[in-house]
């Protein structure tokens, strides 16, 4: 996800969005770069193992884990948003760069930030 933050004291923005994700442990890393990883370090993903661990999971557990996962995603949409809306007060805001637009992550959900965030192709 690309936060692009605009107004009149972006640096404090920045500042204010690190720290909530720092708490969380995904500290911020600068937007990546257009090109692929083709190097001789890049290692693919093997199917077959794949295919086993898939095999191997039953689906009562997976489906356990999507729910959890959601609500811990949406409690943390929820906090960023609330987040952009406090700087919102302080005359800067925080946007969220999708591929064919910018969104206002204080006019968001925390539902409606988590779809956008599904769509992206980058998104894990």
């Amino acid at each position: 996800m690309i936060i692009k933050f605009v107004g009149a004291d972006v640096q404090t923005a920045g500042k204010s969005f690190a720290a909530l994700t720092s708490s969380w442990g995904y500290p911020p890393e600068p937007a990546p770069t257009a090109e692929p990883a083709t190097g001789p370090e890049t290692k693919g993903v093997d199917p077959v193992a794949v295919a086993s661990l898939l095999v191997s999971i039953p689906s009562a557990m997976l489906a356990v884990a999507d729910i959890a996962d959601r609500i811990h995603k949406r409690r943390r949409a929820g906090e960023l948003i609330e987040r952009a809306q406090q700087l919102r007060a302080q005359q800067a805001a925080a946007r969220l760069v999708c591929d064919d637009r910018t969104v206002d992550l204080a006019t968001l959900t925390p539902d409606q930030l988590l779809e956008l965030v599904a769509d992206e192709p980058s998104a894990t």
